[in-house]
């Protein structure tokens, strides 16, 4: 369960990551980088974050929280009950697609954390990185 979440979250940070080079809200200004960003938010928008994402969790494993009592009903992991394009209803390829999932989300981890050390250590975004590579030696 947590290696799925932490790759769907992982998933959708490498897009924003890459998105908050081109993207800005008209209320807000870029840092030099997407990582600078985050200090740009206000700590009641961040907050607001926080306690969305606490009731999205809560909401979405019916308010069992504990590892116990989650899979208590025979859910298995990652499997929210949401499915509008009706793709398991083939388990070959639900098997397959879950395991495309679990691959990819193992991929955007490292692309995430690659990404981060990235900016921590150069200082520039990844394109703005692309676009003027030079060699930390």
């Amino acid at each position: 369960e947590a290696e799925l979440k932490h790759g769907r979250v992982c998933m959708l940070g490498v897009v924003g990551f890459l998105a908050q080079e081109f993207v800005t809200l008209p209320q807000f200004e870029n840092g030099a980088t997407p990582l600078d960003d985050f200090f740009v938010v206000p700590a009641p928008g961040l907050w607001q974050v926080f306690f969305t994402i606490g009731a999205v969790e809560a909401f979405s494993n019916n308010f069992k929280l504990t590892p116990g009592d989650m899979f208590a009903d025979g859910r298995a992991p990652g499997d929210l009950g949401f499915d509008p394009l009706g793709c398991g209803k083939n388990p070959d390829a639900l098997a397959r697609r879950q395991l495309v999932e679990v691959k990819n989300g193992r991929l955007a981890m490292l692309a995430f954390s690659g990404m981060l050390h990235q900016q921590l250590l150069t200082k520039q975004g990844v394109i703005e990185q692309l676009a003027n590579f030079k060699a930390i030696m």
